[in-house]
């Protein structure tokens, strides 16, 4: 058990930085963070310069003053390793530490994240850093964990630099041992690309129209991964040979071209999240589940605890978020940074850090606003967030619980980079995302993310009456017997249009579609296209009801006993069959030709009778979400209204208002923003 994550109470923190402020105004932010019921706070991620001012001149003095202070009124620590930040010495004596753009050129000092993992001079930099710190450090009794880098991949997740086509080429030569099966997996005879030495082979460069191999930049993908995963792992094999019993190893946030669950598994003890949602009231936001606005980050939330059931955030939403080049955004209403916070817990934060303490006076996030402004004066946000302290000693048996879900919704990272390189692909797997995870959310349908690895068996996938898999273009044998165990089990699983359609390189399949998954789904695709615009949206009829059959139509046939459930009323190939259900041992599969609408998920969740599955304990409007978390005997009900509007919700029995301390039932009102977490009584 961790400080964080004990499974006893749900513990407050904020991100503090000692190096922006005189230190004669420690001891009285210390004091009143912990009057206002902070008692854990992150440092030193970006303070480089203040442990090395110059090359190899080691100093621990000024963090030595700060954590004495720490440790004198018994605040605890989160030590950053600052390793996101290189100093300007070193950048400009050895520029091969830096990153570069697709054409060459280097990013220079002046912003962050501007390094390469791949510099071998860079890791050795790094390396004698973060030996220097843990070793110092770790037995320090304030620390109780420790941050590796900060956000990794954040910003910028292409590296294009020297160092990086020198490891691309020792992580292809390690997966394909010759030039000859590279070319094969990469299709390089189209368009005459074939190479005849591994000297040839470089990251994707710039080319005209910017016309890349889609096979070299979904390996690229994978190297990109896996050069963060291993920067991560230097990281944190170090840390362990010298923290102190209990203390945890963690970084923060889920960023494009990075496996998060390879990394938590090779190097965290968990992983943490930075949530922003507030990012929904940017005045140039595109965000793709349109109206949920804050609600969208219950999706991030949702991912994160796909990789640990039970997280913490390490950055929290406390004011407005901006920076002077980018973002513009409202500071949070009255009550958003508890709706904000209360989403985080509802699904399975179990510390909440807020960011920033105090807002930054310089510098580039002089608009990314914290507890404090630029004074001290107090603020609305202060007292919000004393109010939320004292409702987390009223929820603190909510810790340790698991979110319920008997909804999945299948993932795997090799269609998820697919879908960033292949703009069939990421179009229908926009337009589904978004609306699978809307008719959840408008049905008050909880769901889990479920990431389909090396080491998922069908085991995993039980816990789950229902799983969609959307467009699972990129998929093996493997996955698919999976997937096959699962449903004979009992299980039901959805799927749409694309399925089958590439092998692990990214070619596509020569087979009869859905390739692999044809057997599974009792079906074939005999044609297919895009939508043209002039039609608009087409429809399906399904026993009586008229589903929404949207951007992408497959004409299907159903194989051996297979079953037709939907023909197309629309366009050419009206009375095709668009949705085939076939039976295997227990359970069902369900192959729908289209792209999912949030009215097609919606009629899915309902006709298979997933759809709302805590009506019997309460009725609530679209505008509020619905959680439970549970640990089998013990269950918490979460209502978060993210209208500003009043709501009036009804219980179907008795529970037990944490916020109030007390029993009710029947019809209440919930203010705008308002939340409430309700013990699901026994009887």
């Amino acid at each position: 058990m961790s400080y964080l994550l004990d499974g006893k109470r749900i513990v407050m923190g904020t991100d503090y930085y000692p190096e922006h402020w005189d230190p004669s105004m420690w001891d009285e932010d210390l004091k009143r963070m912990q009057e206002t019921g902070i008692e854990v706070i992150r440092i030193a991620e970006f303070a480089w310069n203040k442990f090395e001012p110059r090359e190899g001149e080691f100093t621990f003095s000024f963090f030595d003053d700060f954590l004495a202070h720490c440790n004198a009124c018994s605040m605890k620590v989160i030590f950053g390793t600052p390793t996101a930040t290189p100093p300007a010495w070193m950048t400009d004596k050895y520029p091969e530490v830096l990153n570069a753009k697709m054409d060459g050129t280097l990013y220079r000092h002046g912003a962050r994240r501007h390094y390469n993992y791949n510099s071998v001079v860079y890791q050795n930099f790094t390396k004698e850093l973060v030996e220097k710190l843990a070793s110092h450090y770790g037995p320090n009794p304030a620390i109780v964990g420790w941050q590796i880098d900060n956000e990794i991949n954040c910003e910028c997740n292409e590296f294009y630099s020297e160092s990086d086509t020198l490891a691309f080429r020792r992580f292809l030569k390690d997966k394909y041992g010759t030039i000859e099966n590279l070319n094969k997996a990469w299709g390089t005879v189209f368009w005459n690309q074939t190479y005849t030495a591994w000297s040839e082979v470089y990251v994707p460069r710039v080319t005209l129209s910017n016309n890349t191999n889609p096979h070299e930049v979904l390996d690229y993908k994978r190297f990109v991964s896996d050069s963060a995963c291993r920067w991560a792992k230097m990281q944190s094999d170090i840390i362990a040979r010298y923290r102190k019993p209990g203390d945890f190893i963690t970084t923060n946030g889920i960023f494009q071209d990075i496996d998060s669950h390879r990394m938590t598994q090779e190097s965290l003890d968990f992983i943490t999240y930075d949530s922003y949602p507030n990012m929904a009231y940017e005045l140039d936001t595109n965000l793709p589940a349109g109206d949920l606005k804050d609600r969208n980050w219950s999706m991030m939330l949702d991912e994160v605890r796909s990789i640990h059931g039970i997280y913490g955030i390490m950055e929290q939403q406390s004011g407005a978020n901006g920076w002077n080049v980018r973002m513009v955004s409202p500071t949070p209403r009255p009550g958003q940074i508890t709706l904000w916070t209360m989403q985080s817990i509802a699904h399975g934060a179990d510390y909440i850090g807020y960011f920033r303490w105090r807002t930054a006076t310089m510098g580039t996030e002089i608009y990314w606003h914290g507890i404090l402004d630029y004074s001290s004066r107090e603020n609305r946000r202060i007292a919000e967030i004393r109010k939320i302290h004292s409702l987390f000693q009223k929820i603190g048996s909510v810790a340790g619980n698991a979110y319920e879900a008997n909804v999945g919704i299948l993932e795997s990272y090799d269609n998820k980079w697919d879908a960033e390189l292949d703009i069939w692909h990421a179009e229908i797997e926009k337009q589904s995302a978004a609306a699978i995870y809307r008719a959840a959310q408008f049905t008050h349908t909880p769901i889990d993310y479920v990431y389909l690895r090396e080491n998922t068996g069908a085991e995993d996938l039980t816990k789950y009456k229902v799983l969609f898999y959307p467009h699972a273009m990129i998929a093996n044998g493997q996955q698919v017997k999976i997937l096959q165990e699962y449903v004979a089990q009992g299980g039901i699983l959805v799927l749409g249009c694309r399925a089958g359609l590439k092998t692990m390189t990214g070619q596509c399949t020569q087979e009869n579609l859905p390739g692999v998954f044809r057997e599974l789904a009792g079906a074939e695709v005999t044609e297919f296209t895009f939508v043209a615009k002039d039609e608009g949206i087409t429809h399906a009829g399904w026993d009586g009801t008229e589903m929404e059959t949207v951007l992408f139509n497959e004409e299907l046939a159903p194989l051996g006993s297979a079953k037709v459930l939907a023909r197309y009323e629309d366009s050419y190939y009206q009375g095709s069959p668009a949705l085939i259900e076939n039976s295997v041992g227990k359970g069902k599969v369900y192959y729908l030709g289209s792209a999912f609408s949030e009215n097609t998920a919606q009629i899915f969740l309902e006709k298979l009778q997933v759809a709302n599955p805590y009506g019997n304990l309460i009725s609530l409007p679209r505008d509020c979400e619905i959680a439970v978390r549970s640990n089998g005997s013990e269950s918490y009900l979460f209502v978060l209204n993210y209208s500003k509007e009043e709501q009036k919700l009804t219980l179907h029995k008795q529970m037990n208002d944490l916020y109030r301390g007390e029993m009710v039932s029947g019809e209440l009102t919930l203010e705008g923003y308002g939340t409430r977490v309700f013990k699901i009584e026994e009887q």
